[in-house]
């Protein structure tokens, strides 16, 4: 086991598939007592038992991050079971199909309400229980996405959301800074997750293998990226190693955005 967040408290929300379990099984094995918190209590569970595996410790909570009471009763359990929170890793997000012309009213505020809402929620639950002792920081670590940054075509309502987590993220930043709390975000390009897929059928006409090709083209890196390419940059926006980094808004994307 590394040390890089020996001692923590970190909470990983939708930590129970694709990029949250990697990062709890990457935060654990840097010495971090992780809480999962997901939808799905089996999914949670799988991902506990995963770490428990590897010698780590972590405990799984079930939570809605759209809905307020359900984040706030999951947030007090997590401090009851571990003590506090240190790091929060608000990656609990959903995909969203349509343009502003074809979308539909209520997907577009599911899509608002779990990849914005969730993080305004979360963070603020944890906040009650983020503490920093002299000489450190509480660090919390936001997932927007590049299709916050450039335009995607037909996911209107993804693209909006995660641009509002950019800007969210900045504001926050700036607010809880006198807290020691920093706050960065991470924008990934096509991570191949069970989230993504269906944006990739839908670029190749729903011919899934066609929508792969033609993602690989914007990827000067020749690949799409892995959970663990994000699991280990939140690694280090989590750790003391990024003290000096707050409103960050720090892209991992193959070079996608470099073109």
């Amino acid at each position: 086991m590394g040390g890089r967040l020996a001692g923590k408290v970190a909470v990983i929300t939708g930590g129970g598939s694709g990029i949250g379990r990697e990062a709890a099984l990457r935060f654990a094995a840097e010495g971090a007592a992780v809480a999962v918190l997901d939808l799905s209590d089996s999914a949670g569970a799988d991902t506990v038992a995963l770490v428990e595996k590897d010698g780590g410790r972590a405990v799984a909570v079930v939570a809605d991050v759209a809905d307020a009471a359900s984040v706030d009763a999951a947030m007090d359990a997590i401090a009851a079971a571990l003590g506090r929170v240190d790091v929060l890793f608000n990656n609990a997000g959903i995909f969203s199909r349509g343009s502003v012309a074809t979308a539909e009213e209520a997907d577009w505020d599911r899509c608002f309400a779990v990849n914005v809402k969730g993080v305004f929620l979360c963070s603020r639950a944890a906040l009650r229980h983020m503490a920093p002792p002299d000489g450190a920081t509480a660090s919390i670590v936001n997932t927007a996405s590049v299709a916050g940054l450039v335009a995607v075509e037909n996911i209107a309502a993804y693209c909006a959301a995660k641009g509002a987590v950019i800007a969210l993220t900045r504001a926050m930043a700036n607010d809880l800074a006198p807290r020691r709390v920093r706050v960065n975000a991470i924008c990934p390009g096509t991570i191949h997750t069970p989230l993504i897929e269906p944006l990739i059928a839908l670029r190749g006409g729903g011919d899934y293998d066609r929508g792969l090709a033609m993602t690989l083209e914007k990827y000067p890196i020749g690949r799409l990226g892995q959970p663990e390419d994000i699991a280990n940059l939140a690694l280090f926006l989590a750790s003391e190693e990024a003290s000096f980094m707050t409103g960050a808004i720090v892209t991992s994307d193959g070079g996608m955005t470099a073109r």
